[in-house]
């Protein structure tokens, strides 16, 4: 296969770099390896070394790469980024420190908000104003921007942001900042909040232009390096990034908004869920990422991740809404709780078993790993369980030691709750599923959904562990495990498209609709959004998605309204006012009738078009398969279970395995529990349904 053509996949999680290969002839190789923190780009050739030698090609065969990463996620929470100074209006230079008057904890007198990126003495101002008609009411003058920058450099900045009032309508203050920082500081990295955030609302705009800034000159340094380490070892090829929105950028374009780079490797997992969706004509998707520090639920209907305009990073309460920097950037929307196979378990001073959101990561990782961590995480939990094969995980490269397992758990919560290891382990489990359980509830609620008639795709190393027991809670009757689970993520990148969403804010009444201005911002963005994705790919032929943001005047936010390519081309009041009312009765069952609407935010999303995936036809079930006697608690019955182990791969297709069961391949174990029955369809998935009596029962 030495003259074979291959792409990779690489995701970098808080515990494991998760690497996969796949050839032109649609073989798979994929590996797990411990993410080395201080050079992540150690493990991503560690990686690669062992999937091309596992496919028999050298690096050269590889005509792309797809890469995710934690790294601009880890550097706004632990506060490891470049020295960055905000340029603001006179006038607003605390707005992210004074943020919104939401309180996110509204009984709590001792709230603590997380701290700003910048400090106030880092933060300056200019006397310019921009009006919320774009007019501008006060110009820049050149001179105390000239003056600006020599203050700037005395302070010895890296980066600056640059965010004025009102620059979405007009940037020329703006782009007059960046071009006098060029020239007197032309080793300083500059964000426009215009480019990278073109959106109404101050305080979400700059703060995520803060971000950009702050992260900047630490990923363009990471993916440069990258990029020579990768050339050096002879994979001299493109290399992509996956963004947050569900698509992929060039290295250039993630250099420059780096921003866009927080949540990647989720954002991946839920391509790749979606992929599985389609294939198995799926429209009410679960999707169920849980790796070794986090766990992620994502809602998909008909085939597409739900998505939304902002999101939060480095909450102060980690897991609640409102404690953290909003980033205003299209992101897939999904919730994320501290419940990874690294989560770390602890009794709190009421008696009550706690798990996350701290992490044992891959440093020291858990007590099973026997490389020093001493309290007891999710994974010594499964081990005692019996749901880890202690030879055999990640394909037997990182043995396991049940006893040091054993030890953690009585150590840390069953001595003090009088309980032997495995019921302390069964308290565990219980405790992190059933937070995952009401986590999925909640966001399940909040966007108006019934998970009894959704169907849940689990991936990642610890989802298949725990999926089984998450359906039981949830109410749901059926769930597929992918064949490449334990890899979800990097197998999604492999299925992104190359995307950009370009926005903008301009208000405009239906009341005062002016056509032409709507089709002349319209092509605007679609030239924008479009420029980004043909440096990706030059060739490929590429759809594009409008979606205007709109509300009844008065109201503070908005709804997504989509139009389809004929009344983008030629906008439309009385349409795009029906599309706007029929998509607000959906979601509220009602209008509010005498009220004006109005268009808040443009967007324009341009991608490559994909091919159509091809229909599963579901295999009927047939034969039994037994497995050789296993040990296993079964969390639902609450005792050991005479259950039995079988290996994926000797699973054919049609086959079924009947609970309590343990399915075991390289990357992951799959659970089977009591009343579940895994039937293997065409494609590899692992079919979990419920049978009609338990069904009946749990209802």
């Amino acid at each position: 296969m030495t003259g074979s053509k291959a792409r990779l996949g690489v995701d970098i999680g808080g515990t494991f770099t998760d690497v996969v290969l796949e050839t032109t002839g649609g073989e798979r190789h994929s590996t797990k390896v411990l993410t080395t923190y201080a050079a992540p780009e150690n493990a991503i050739l560690e990686g690669m070394g062992r999937v091309c030698a596992a496919a028999g090609i050298d690096p050269g065969a590889i005509s792309q790469i797809i890469h995710g990463t934690t790294l601009a996620t880890n550097a706004l929470i632990e506060r490891r980024g470049a020295k960055t100074a905000l340029i603001t209006t006179e006038g607003f230079r605390d707005v992210i420190e004074m943020r919104t008057e939401s309180r996110f904890e509204q009984y709590d007198l001792n709230l603590t908000l997380p701290e700003p990126l910048l400090p106030r003495q880092m933060r300056f101002t200019l006397s310019e104003r921009v009006t919320a008609d774009g007019a501008t009411a006060i110009p820049l003058d050149r001179p105390e921007v000239e003056a600006l920058a020599d203050r700037l450099a005395e302070a010895e900045v890296q980066s600056v942001a640059v965010g004025l009032l009102h620059s979405y309508l007009d940037p020329i203050h703006e782009r007059l900042v960046r071009d006098v920082l060029a020239e007197r500081l032309p080793e300083v990295s500059v964000s426009l909040s215009s480019d990278v955030s073109p959106q109404m609302r101050e305080y979400e705009r700059f703060n995520t232009t803060v971000a950009n800034a702050y992260i900047k000159p630490l990923m363009a340094s990471y993916l440069g390096r990258l990029e020579q380490r990768l050339a050096d070892a002879g994979a001299d090829c493109p290399v992509f990034l996956m963004h947050s929105g569900g698509g992929i950028m060039s290295v250039a374009d993630a250099s420059a908004y780096p921003v866009r780079l927080v949540e990647s490797g989720p954002a991946g997992g839920a391509v790749f869920a979606a992929h599985i969706a389609m294939q198995h004509g799926l429209d009410r998707v679960l999707s169920f990422d849980m790796g070794g520090t986090t766990a992620k639920i994502c809602l998909i209907r008909d085939g597409a991740p739900k998505t939304a305009r902002v999101f939060e990073v480095a909450r102060s309460y980690r897991f609640k809404k409102g404690s953290g920097m909003p980033i205003s950037i299209p992101v897939i929307d999904m919730v994320e709780i501290g419940a990874g196979g690294g989560s770390l378990a602890s009794v709190d001073a009421m008696g009550r078993i706690q798990v996350g959101p701290e992490s044992a990561g891959s440093e020291p990782g858990p007590a099973c790993y026997g490389r020093g961590g001493e309290r007891p995480a999710v994974t010594d939990a499964d081990l005692v369980l019996g749901k880890l094969d202690p030879a055999n995980f990640a394909g037997g490269t990182i043995p396991l030691y049940p006893d040091r397992s054993a030890a953690a758990l009585a150590a840390h919560v069953g001595d003090r709750l009088g309980m032997d290891a495995e019921s302390a382990a069964h308290g565990v489990a219980e405790v992190v599923d059933e937070t995952m359980a009401n986590a999925a509830r909640v966001h399940a609620v909040e966007n108006g959904e019934d998970l009894s008639g959704y169907t849940m795709i689990a991936f990642g190393g610890a989802a298949p562990l725990h999926a089984g027991r998450l359906a039981q809670k949830l109410g749901i009757s059926r769930l597929l495990v992918p064949e490449g689970a334990g890899v979800g993520s990097a197998i999604g990148f492999l299925r992104a498209p190359a995307s950009f969403e370009a926005t903008r804010s301009a208000y405009m009444r239906m009341g005062d609709f002016d056509a032409d201005a709507a089709r002349h911002l319209l092509a605007e963005l679609s030239q924008e959004a479009t420029g980004f994705v043909r440096s990706c790919d030059a060739e490929a032929r590429i759809d594009t998605e409008v979606k205007l943001f709109m509300r009844y005047v008065g109201q503070g936010w908005e709804i997504p309204i989509t139009l389809d390519a004929d009344l983008a081309a030629a906008p439309d009041a009385d349409a795009i006012l029906a599309r706007f009312e029929a998509d607000y009765a959906r979601l509220f069952s009602r209008t509010v009738a005498g009220l004006d609407v109005e268009i808040t935010v443009w967007a324009v999303n341009a991608a490559t078009a994909t091919d159509a995936v091809d229909r599963i036809a579901a295999a009927p079930a047939g034969h039994a398969v037994q497995g050789v006697p296993r040990r296993l608690f079964d969390a639902g019955l609450g005792t050991q279970a005479q259950a039995h182990e079988v290996a994926r791969a000797d699973i054919a297709t049609g086959a079924r395995v009947a609970g309590p069961a343990a399915i075991v391949e390289d990357e992951t174990t799959v659970i089977v529990p009591v009343g579940y029955t895994a039937i293997r369809q065409p494609d590899g998935c692992l079919d979990l349904i419920l049978s009609n009596t338990q069904a009946e029962d749990a209802a």
